[in-house]
């Protein structure tokens, strides 16, 4: 639930409180959150007990396609996109590249780069302009 305050956030909420609520009353302001926290987490635990209760076997089935949606949280795009493509790990990338982790990709049959001889136009690709 909190996983992700760390003990500078939690710092400045107690400094707050202290000045919004003042040092007679923020002992007792805790210890009415605390018991609110309890008291929700307490809830969730017994209606997930009585849904589970309730449903039997169908809660499994239920639970599965659940999980599978609290996955997608941390769902990254790039990851996933990359998995797909390259889970079959090539020997060479689309840019002619060697993978890294694999055996080096055949360098591909081109015409080896030489200087121009004197009056020789450029090779013209008309697609790349």
């Amino acid at each position: 639930m909190f996983e992700n305050i760390g003990w500078v956030e939690i710092l400045i909420i107690v400094v707050a409180g202290l000045f919004i609520l003042g040092p007679e009353r923020l002992p007792s302001a805790a210890a009415w959150v605390g018991r609110t926290i309890r008291q929700v987490r307490d809830y969730a635990t017994g209606a997930r007990d009585q849904l589970k209760q309730e449903m039997g076997p169908e809660y499994e089935q239920l639970r599965k396609p659940l999980e599978d949606l609290r996955e997608l949280r941390n769902f990254n795009p790039k990851q996933a996109i990359t998995k797909h493509l390259w889970d079959d790990q090539p020997a060479e990338k689309p840019n002619g590249y060697p993978t890294t982790g694999g055996a080096p990709a055949a360098i591909p049959d081109r015409a080896v780069d030489r200087p121009l001889q004197q009056g020789e136009r450029p090779p013209y690709d008309p697609d790349a302009t």
